[in-house]
């Protein structure tokens, strides 16, 4: 059921997500693998590969089978970066978790899920993305932790909150 927040900032210690899901990021040097998203929430736009948890599965888990199911690698070196929370108006809400490495196996193969796409991190197509990872993917790629709230109408952001930093990570946690 898509949330309906529209201007009212949610009360994000109480808030419950429809769906928890993943993102990851491979760079290497100065390059970043991308993929076109060929179905699902974000059809179309440009991401990082990732998907939703299954019911037993971690997110660490998780993010390293999306990968496999979408480009055929399996990621090496894992880290958390950071969460993300999406409430949404015409959407899902989404608690996400994302991930950056710089090792994998394979090849960057594309699917029916995903075509992969190797760009120069000074020229991520912010413009084909959703309009919050302009806010926290340059410094995930640069190795800083996140902690992140948009409010979404459609596609556009209406309110976010964004804390950098070590302890950043799952700030607006209930103890």
């Amino acid at each position: 059921m898509p949330g309906n927040h529209h201007n009212n900032v949610p009360d994000w210690p109480n808030w419950k997500p429809d769906l928890h899901a993943t993102l990851m990021f491979v760079h290497q040097g100065s390059r970043v693998l991308l993929i076109e998203k060929l179905r699902g929430i974000g059809e179309g736009k440009i991401n990082g590969p990732g998907g939703k948890i299954d019911p037993g599965e971690t997110p660490g888990e998780c993010v390293i089978r999306e990968c496999q199911e979408e480009l055929h690698i399996t990621c090496l070196d894992p880290v958390k970066r950071g969460e993300l929370w999406f409430a949404m108006s015409d959407l899902p809400d989404i608690h996400c978790h994302v991930y950056t490495a710089t090792k994998f196996e394979g090849t960057p193969t594309a699917t029916d899920e995903a075509i992969p796409l190797w760009c120069e991190i000074a020229e991520i197509p912010f413009e084909r993305m959703w309009e919050d990872d302009s806010y926290w993917l340059p410094q995930a790629l640069n190795g800083e932790n996140f902690d992140a709230k948009f409010l979404f109408a459609e596609e556009k952001i209406t309110w976010h909150e964004i804390v950098f930093g070590e302890e950043s990570i799952g700030k607006w946690r209930k103890s």
